[in-house]
């Protein structure tokens, strides 16, 4: 059985965001971002469910901009929090897959093996914002 999940275009965007700004957070953290970048995002894509739908969307409404990672952190922490609440309010069984299609993007991001200090940080910080809805 499909769930569908009824959100408007800014929740969507709001959810794209999130996961494809939380890769962009850790690939901005790591020694290889464009390994790290592409690693996430297939991970993303390779999502299943309902947000697997909203995430694998052919869509140019990501907008993550900022010129430091701080000013990143500034959108995307956010924005994971907001994801996981509105998916939670429709079906707290699709909160549950974002946040583990999330973290085994990070996973994939962060290669084989512990991230360093910094990325290890950086996940830390993202795994917490995905809670705090």
């Amino acid at each position: 059985m499909s769930v569908t999940l009824a959100l408007t275009s800014d929740a969507k965007n709001t959810v794209r965001t999130a996961a494809y700004g939380a890769v962009a957070l850790l690939a901005a953290a790591s020694a290889k971002p464009h390994k790290a970048a592409t690693a996430g995002s297939v991970a993303l894509m390779s999502a299943t469910g309902a947000v697997g739908h909203v995430l694998a969307a052919k869509s140019k409404d990501i907008t993550l901009s900022g010129k430091s990672v701080a000013e990143l952190a500034d959108q995307v922490l956010p924005a994971l929090t907001t994801a996981t609440a509105l998916l939670r309010q429709q079906d707290p069984a699709e909160a549950d897959n974002f946040r583990a299609s999330v973290l085994v993007a990070l996973d994939a991001a962060s290669g084989s093996g512990r991230p360093g200090p910094v990325g290890a940080e950086m996940t830390r910080k993202i795994t917490a914002a995905l809670h705090a809805a």
